[in-house]
């Protein structure tokens, strides 16, 4: 936050007070705001994941958990209804060509795993068992696991968020210093006829 601090913070420049301002810059730096603190997001649970898959023998609640939580943010940074980010940012951060591809499943991985309708951890098939002479002697319920999530892959998600995070970050330095020249253009009294809004006494995170 340019000139006052982060809001909630405790310091010398913490604002003592902050007034709600509703313009199409705030409303960018907002949108632009949560794509950020989505990118972390993913980028925490994307090491989470590389200490998970470490251990000789994985969790697959905790894997499939983390892995469905950072599918599920990383493609909402895409979402047609914002367009904070598109394709065409992943290709402008200069990655491998294999990148951008694999970049591009990541919707379908997403909806895999994040299915209302589709078990993502096996697909199960009935099959009727038989006794020597062929008569059928019980239902056998046989599933196949789906393949889960690998360390490389997990690797590669976080270098595209990690990408996008600094790209993200120098639009919302941008995009905040206009809010702020806005701001500044105008009067103290209508100023404070703006809502403010409420921090909290401590930082959150």
């Amino acid at each position: 936050m340019t000139d006052g601090g982060t809001p909630g913070a405790s310091g010398p420049d913490a604002p003592s007070t902050v007034r709600k301002l509703d313009t199409p810059e705030s409303g960018e730096l907002a949108q632009l705001s949560a794509v950020f603190e989505d990118l972390q997001y993913v980028l925490r649970c994307c090491e989470h994941l590389v200490a998970a898959l470490a251990v000789p023998r994985p969790d697959p609640v905790l894997v499939e958990a983390l892995w469905t939580g950072a599918l599920v943010g990383y493609v909402r940074c895409f979402s047609g209804r914002t367009k904070i980010l598109t394709d065409a940012d992943v290709e402008s951060l200069e990655l491998d060509d294999e990148v951008v591809k694999f970049h591009k499943t990541f919707p379908t991985l997403r909806d895999h795993y994040a299915s209302r309708h589709v078990n993502p951890r096996e697909a199960f098939t009935i099959g009727i068992a038989q006794a020597n002479d062929g008569h059928p002697t019980g239902v056998a319920v046989v599933s196949a696991p789906r393949p889960p999530v690998d360390d490389t892959t997990v690797r590669l998600l976080g270098r595209i968020s990690y990408g996008l995070s600094g790209l993200v970050d120098g639009r919302m330095q941008e995009v905040q210093a206009r809010v702020l020249e806005n701001a500044r253009q105008m009067s103290a009294a209508q100023l404070a006829e703006l809502p403010l809004v409420h921090l909290s006494e401590s930082p959150v995170g």
